[in-house]
This record gives structure tokens, C-alpha cells and sequence, in this order.
């Protein structure tokens, strides 16, 4: 892969909010929906998957850093914006990825509706996931998606989730191979879906 940073057009010294912004910027030039019958859709498609893999990699890059190494979210954005703060989102995730899902539920309805964040709203879809409430997880999923539209780990997740019905799986993302309750939930909504199938 080439390196993020030229990919970005950014500096390796640039903030992190310097490199989510050449990312949006980049992701809005170069977004599919702005190629629709044209002849350069597929470049474009490439220079999109190509942009988020450098994106991805940055920012799991700067969380190992920042965290000194163990899980990573991948994300640098969830603590932006005077929402619930990173470190709290930042445990629901790992919570997750331990299979306690009670308590990072329990940690996700204390936060006031007025700060939840994107991130909330893709953590909160993983409960629902978890509990086997597609439709509720589905919900969450889309208004995190909205909330931040160019965010590729959730746009991922609702896009295989929207498939997952024909394809019989779901992740969170194309890239989550440090996400360890994402095999969880897979695991859960395929036995659902061969549940289903049997009845």
C-alpha cells in the first residue's frame, strides 16, 4: 500500500483534525454517488477504497500511540465535538469485545441525549446486534451513518448489514481484524439466519 499520509496529502506531523478533514474532503470528491453513470466510477470507486485504507490506517496508527498499544477502535473521531467523551466510548468498546454486553449498555443509557455522538449510536447498533434486535441495531446503525457520512467503519457495517440477508453475514467493517466482537456477532446472526431458515 502506498503511503497514507501521500494518499491524504497530508504531512505525517498534520493534527488529527488536519487528517480528518483532507479525508472528508477527499471523501466527498471521490464518493460514488458522485460518479453515478459516469465512465470514471470505477477509478473513482478505487481512489474512495484507497482513501479510507489510508484514513483507517492513520488512525489506528494514532490510537495505538495514544493508548500505548492493546485494542484500538480505529477511529480518532468519537471523542469530538463536546459529546460523551473518548475514554467512555472508548471502555463501551472494550466491554464489547469482552462479551459484556449488559454492562456496556448500561454505560451507553447514562450518557444524556444530548451528547450522543455518532460513535454512540454505532456502539449502541452493536448492542442491539448483540441481542439479536436487528431492526433496533439497523436504526442506530443508519443515524450514526448520518451523523457522520463519511466515517467508512460505519458506513461499512450498515452496508453488510443491509446484505447480510442474502450473503448470510455481517461485520463491521472490512478491516476490523483486531475487532474481536465482531466474529461474536457474525457467529449470532448466522445461526439466527439458519434458525430462520429451518422454521
Amino acid at each position: 500500500m502506498k503511503d497514507p499520509y501521500q494518499v491524504l496529502g497530508v504531512n505525517p506531523n498534520a493534527t488529527d483534525d488536519e487528517v480528518k478533514k483532507a479525508y472528508r474532503n477527499l471523501a466527498k470528491k471521490y464518493h460514488p454517488d458522485t460518479y453515478v453513470g459516469n465512465p470514471l466510477a470505477d477509478l473513482a470507486a478505487e481512489k474512495m477504497k484507497e482513501i479510507n485504507e489510508a484514513y483507517d490506517t492513520i488512525t489506528k496508527q494514532r490510537a495505538a500511540r495514544n493508548q500505548g498499544g492493546g485494542y484500538s477502535t480505529g477511529r480518532s473521531g468519537y471523542s469530538a465535538g463536546g459529546n460523551a467523551g473518548g475514554d467512555t466510548l472508548y471502555r463501551v468498546r472494550e466491554l464489547l469485545s469482552a462479551n459484556r454486553v449488559t454492562e456496556a449498555e448500561t454505560i451507553l443509557s447514562r450518557i444524556p441525549e444530548g451528547q450522543r455522538s455518532a460513535e454512540w449510536y454505532f456502539l449502541m447498533g452493536h448492542v442491539m446486534a448483540r441481542k439479536n434486535w436487528l431492526g433496533e441495531a439497523r436504526k442506530y446503525f443508519e443515524q450514526a451513518c448520518k451523523m457522520d457520512p463519511y466515517n467508512a467503519e460505519y458506513r461499512n457495517t450498515l452496508n453488510n448489514m443491509s446484505s447480510h440477508s442474502s450473503s448470510s453475514t455481517y461485520t463491521t467493517s472490512a478491516k476490523d481484524d483486531d475487532c474481536g466482537f465482531c466474529e461474536i456477532c457474525t457467529g449470532m446472526l448466522c445461526a439466527n439466519m439458519l434458525c430462520n431458515c429451518c422454521r
